[in-house]
């Protein structure tokens, strides 16, 4: 089971991939592969249990790849002091903008499902 959903997660990486090199070079082929497997899931409709246990046993070591990052701001920390109102600056603006577009997407998707219980 583990190993179907796992199958699956890299097959939509290994088209994303295919896609950056071909037709889109300016977006990682990772990211257009979980935008490929969000569309193939808001098709189908819900995500198989393979798929289910394969993420949820993933999500376990998402803390290992935070590590990284976390080592390279405490390295580089002279660097990232001389543009402190500069990285202040964008992290303010993207987290307005997070803000409004998930504002505007749950009022969209609630809009959504009052629509879908209407006409049920």
């Amino acid at each position: 089971m583990l190993l179907r959903g796992l199958t699956w997660l890299v097959l939509f990486q290994l088209l994303g991939t295919v896609l950056n090199v071909l037709l889109v070079p300016m977006l990682p082929g990772p990211i257009i592969g979980l935008l490929l497997l969000f569309a193939a899931l808001l098709l189908r409709g819900s995500a198989s249990e393979s798929l289910q246990v394969a993420a949820s046993s993933l999500l376990r070591y998402l803390p290992l790849l935070l590590v990284p990052p976390a080592v390279g701001v405490m390295v580089y920390t002279e660097a990232i002091l001389q543009d402190f109102w500069a990285i202040v600056g964008v992290l303010v603006i993207s987290l307005l903008l997070s803000l409004v577009f998930t504002g505007w997407l749950m009022q969209a998707l609630i809009q959504r499902q009052s629509r879908r219980r209407e006409d049920a």
